[in-house]
């Protein structure tokens, strides 16, 4: 079975090495400090750490999460009641989605499309008298379309939130694994308006399970309470090898490598796919990220799965990524897993598929 479905990174690229001799150190050296009970906000290098890549954010701001997903929890459970309005994109990450939906929200979904978020019309919705308690984005490498918000957005998406009085909540796992420009943040977002969560799961490892969240004062002290009752804090030993790692000089070209072999990668998928479909489908190239997110000349992809299963592949259905729409000709396919060469045959076990 060659898999082009989950949004796994490629453990290839795990520096297993060069944490193995980080945590060595970390527990020959500090043994009795990190094996101990931490704060709940998590460890102050750490939080440094990421307060240090978003502009205008202290390590006050900063609480470290059980990866990010779980700062989506806290957040969902801080900020949320039965009922309130939580505006998605269409389609939109599937974790989110059901952290939201389980602490009670109702969905409001606005188009993603090649720039992102359109919000053009999430201002005409609330103009309309739509009123959110947040809106959910993720602005660079979207979840499952690839896709990048621009600034004019961004700028535009700023503003409303100020006007109208909802919470931003900016997932951004992909953010290092760009392609081409590093992506920038305009600065005139209002801090009390943006909360920001961040991850190493696609960077170091997964398996660490650590995230961060960057938050409004006036959120900070609900998240810590609501964090407390959930595992009183992050794992300290995982805490202190990120952070270790994060500050090594080895880092930054392995963030380099994990570029490189991604973009090559989408290269090679989007090869395949030109060849085995020669114009049976379309797609948009992402500008970093793990995902290609392809319209197929076929139908029913959630019809087409069990067949693309028979012939020794799986994607993920697009129906999978929102609300019943009309999502039902696209499909998820990523290029962070598989090697070039099962890249290839998987594109022509998925065009077998379709005839």
């Amino acid at each position: 079975m060659i898999s082009l479905a989950g949004g796994l990174p490629d453990p290839a690229l795990f520096p297993t090495i060069e944490l193995s001799v980080i945590a060595q150190r970390i527990l020959a050296e500090r043994g009795r400090e990190v094996l101990q009970y931490g704060e709940t906000a998590g460890s102050p290098i750490l939080r440094e750490r990421f307060a240090a890549a978003l502009p205008g954010v202290v390590a006050d701001d900063v609480i470290i999460t059980t990866g990010s997903q779980q700062g989506l929890d806290l957040i969902a459970r801080t900020i949320l009641d039965d009922g309130d309005m939580v505006v998605v994109g269409d389609p939109e990450y599937l974790g989110a989605l059901q952290v939201f939906r389980t602490h009670g929200a109702h969905l409001q979904s606005v188009p993603v499309d090649a720039d992102g978020l359109d919000v053009d019309h999430l201002e005409y919705q609330l103009v309309g008298g739509l009123r959110p308690k947040a809106c959910y984005i993720v602005a660079n490498f979207h979840n499952p379309t690839g896709a990048s918000m621009s600034r004019a957005r961004r700028l535009q998406l700023a503003a409303l939130a100020d006007r109208y009085g909802f919470l931003v909540i900016e997932d951004d796992p992909y953010r290092d694994i760009f392609f081409d420009a590093a992506p920038v943040s305009p600065e005139c977002e209002n801090p009390n308006r943006y909360v920001r969560l961040r991850s190493v799961s696609k960077t170091l490892s997964p398996g660490l399970r650590v995230g961060a969240m960057a938050v409004p004062r006036w959120l900070l002290e609900p998240v810590v309470i609501a964090k407390q009752s959930c595992d009183l804090h992050t794992s300290t030993v995982s805490q202190a090898i990120a952070a270790d790692a994060m500050a090594a000089s080895w880092y930054p070209p392995h963030l380099a490598e994990i570029r490189s072999v991604y973009r090559t990668k989408r290269d090679v998928l989007i090869r395949a796919l030109e060849i085995e479909f020669a114009g049976r489908l379309s797609f948009s190239t992402p500008a970093g990220g793990m995902f290609l997110w392809v319209d197929l000349d076929a139908g029913d992809t959630m019809a087409l799965l069990p067949k693309a299963l028979e012939q020794g592949m799986c994607f993920v259905p697009g129906e999978a990524f929102g609300l019943p729409t009309h999502r039902s000709s696209w499909a998820r396919l990523s290029f962070a897993t598989a090697s070039a060469e099962d890249l290839v045959e998987g594109v022509g076990r998925l065009a077998a598929a379709t005839k």
